[in-house]
């Protein structure tokens, strides 16, 4: 069987499904998505609970994620994940929309319902909370929160949780600014409390070139690194080691390589240290969730990851 399938293949029964092989009936898409290890968690997952169905890659060019969901509907499919860089065209494919997908703005799971109904979620915010707190054992709302590279699609929608969440403190760093002030204009309403005390505003947003980066990054309890620097040897780190210091706690959405340049450097100033993966894991169960209510496959998954 293959790694990776594409569009076409949809169209191939005899590639899609070959004799002897559970039928594929759900999948995550991505551009590209061979490093996925969403496979790796659903399955075993899946063959747990006696479910006829087998979970699969499917690598897709941007613009052809419509057609992808005709043809899965039409061969029975339940649903889908959905990764970078599809996740706000799959918002607009999408006929219904879970508050938190309309909120986060972007979708990472869809359901195939019944007739031409696509129903959209997003379970990177709530997923990316059980992941906090299963790592270092604290809550979201209680910290101050540096999010880089929110911008993007990931970023976006980590931001809207921690300010959902009604976080301390939440700093969003970008490349762009522009992007950021379109964010923060529609996350500013969760945070006219006077929740925060002492000097400073609890939206804040920053150039990645500012200057002001370390001390600002000083002041936070949690660095969350959302960009795609770090999936490449090569890349360079996505902020300076100066913002790193032993008193933060340091959570890289990449997680593979397992502990990228930021990571290393991170725990090189003493910082504690996570990746990627226990978000992978608890956004995946949720979604497994909303394919087959009433289940509980997180424990399956964990043996996957391990």
């Amino acid at each position: 069987m293959k790694d990776v399938y594409t569009l076409a293949d949809l169209d191939d029964q005899a590639t899609l499904n070959p004799e002897g092989a559970k039928p594929a009936k759900l999948a995550v898409i991505g551009h590209p998505v061979a490093h996925s290890q969403s496979p790796q968690l659903h399955q075993p997952a899946l063959d747990a609970l006696d479910i006829d169905a087998r979970y699969i890659r499917l690598d897709l060019e941007p613009g052809e994620l419509p057609a992808a969901f005709a043809k899965m509907k039409e061969l029975g499919f339940v649903g889908t994940n959905v990764t970078v860089p599809h996740k706000f065209e799959a918002l607009s494919a999408c006929t219904d929309l879970d508050p938190a997908a309309e909120a986060l703005g972007a979708v990472n799971t869809v359901l195939f319902g019944d007739g031409e109904d696509l129903l959209g979620f997003n379970t990177d915010g709530p997923g990316f909370v059980r992941a906090i707190r299963e790592e270092f054992s604290v809550d979201v709302r209680d910290l101050r929160i540096m999010i880089v590279g929110a911008g993007g699609g990931a970023g976006q929608a980590l931001a809207t949780q921690c300010a959902r969440e009604g976080c301390e403190q939440l700093v969003l760093v970008n490349r762009s600014l522009e992007k950021l002030e379109t964010l923060a204009t529609r996350l500013e309403p969760y945070f006219e409390s006077e929740k925060l005390n002492g000097p400073g505003e609890r939206l804040e947003i920053y150039a990645l070139d500012s200057p002001h980066l370390p001390e600002i990054a000083g002041h936070c309890d949690l660095l969350v690194q959302t960009t795609s620097l770090g999936l490449k040897a090569t890349d360079p780190a996505p902020i300076p080691s100066s913002c790193l210091q032993p008193h933060h706690l340091v959570y890289d959405t990449i997680y593979q390589p397992a502990r990228t340049k930021f990571l290393r450097n991170a725990e090189a100033n003493g910082a504690r240290i996570a990746n990627g993966l226990s978000l992978l894991l608890h956004q995946g169960a949720l979604s497994f969730e909303y394919w087959f209510p009433g289940t509980s496959p997180l424990d399956a998954m964990r043996k996957g990851r391990s």
